[in-house]
Formats: C-alpha cells, structure tokens, sequence
C-alpha cells in the first residue's frame, strides 16, 4: 500500500500544479487555492499539504519559467558585449515577471532566513556570471547587485500591472532605468 500512497501523492502533486498553473495564468497570484482543489479533484487538504503556504504553490508554478530564465543566462554568459548580454537576460526577465500575473513577487528574496526562496536563489545565482562580466568591463557599477535588479524589475513590473499594455509600460520604464534620466544613454544614443 505504501507504494499506492507515493504514486497517488505524485498524481495529486502533478494534477494540483497542472490545475494551479491554469489558475495563475488566468488569475495571477490571487489564484483561489480552494478552487485549485476543486478543479484538481481533491481536498483543501491536500492542496496545504503538498504547498503549505500560497507562496510554496507559487514559487512552484514560476520553478520551469525560472528554469528557462536559468537556461539562457548560461546561454549569454560570455557572449559579445557583456553590457548587451546582461540587458538581454534582464529583458527576458521583465517578460518573465509581466506574463507571470502576480507572480513576480516570487523572485524576491525573503529575508527570513527560515524561509528559503528557490526562485529568488536560482535567478540570483544565474545572472551573477553576467553581472560579474558587465562590471569587470565596466558596464556596471560594482556596487549593483543581482537582488537590486530583481528589485527594480519587480517595482517595474507591479507599477505597470494594470496598465493598458503592463509588457510595453513595463519594458519602457525599464529601458528608461537602465538609460537613466538624461536624454542620451551612455552610448550617446537617444534614450527610446
């Protein structure tokens, strides 16, 4: 029986995500965890004990995106312009957060240290190498940290939500970030 109870419990975990990443999308991180029960077929219970808290559930939903975002920091990593890859990444990442609904909160760092956030820890550890890169070509201030930029996409992301075109905003206030406020980026280039 014990056997039965591990297979059940994988079917019940991959039916719960399944149910939840259609919620989340359609929802965002105010996904009503009872009805990701109902729809799954199983007990409120069962939702608590697979994801004890909403964070678990959501932190989860974001884990193959995260994964992904993972994937193509390695991919930039010592390609061309140190500058441009790492703007490239953090470009994926603002889409990320914007396509996510909600659950861009996940990629921060929480800093209770009982709590352990794999997203923040995963997207953290890969864009080091890219931001490592920029600020030994000095494309970045040695001060920035990979949590700063989080930070900014997150504020970017959740001040552009319920905007007409949150992708489009977003991506805007984020190029004006990273430009600066003068009329001329530090290419010379006219900020866009």
């Amino acid at each position: 029986m014990p056997d039965r109870q591990r297979a059940d419990a994988r079917r019940n975990y991959a039916r719960i995500l399944a149910v939840a990443e259609e919620e989340v999308a359609a929802h965002g991180a105010a996904a009503s965890l009872e009805q990701i029960a109902r729809t799954a077929g199983v007990g409120s219970a069962t939702v608590r004990r697979h994801f004890p808290t909403r964070r678990a559930l959501l932190e989860a939903v974001s884990h193959q995106r995260i994964e992904a975002l993972c994937v193509r920091a390695q991919e930039l990593t010592g390609e061309g312009d140190s500058r441009n890859a790492l703007l490239e990444w953090l470009t994926d990442v603002v889409a990320y957060c914007v396509d996510a609904r909600g659950l861009a909160a996940a990629l921060l760092y929480d800093e209770d240290p009982l709590r352990e956030n794999s997203c923040a820890t995963l997207i953290e550890e890969a864009g080091e190498p890219l931001l490592r890169r920029a600020v030994r070509d000095g494309a970045a201030a040695a001060d920035v940290t990979v949590a700063d930029l989080i930070a900014l996409i997150v504020g970017i992301v959740l001040a552009t939500e319920h905007h007409p075109d949150p992708a489009a905003a977003a991506d805007r206030l984020f190029r004006m970030a990273v430009a600066g406020l003068s009329p001329c980026g530090p290419t010379g280039d006219a900020v866009r």
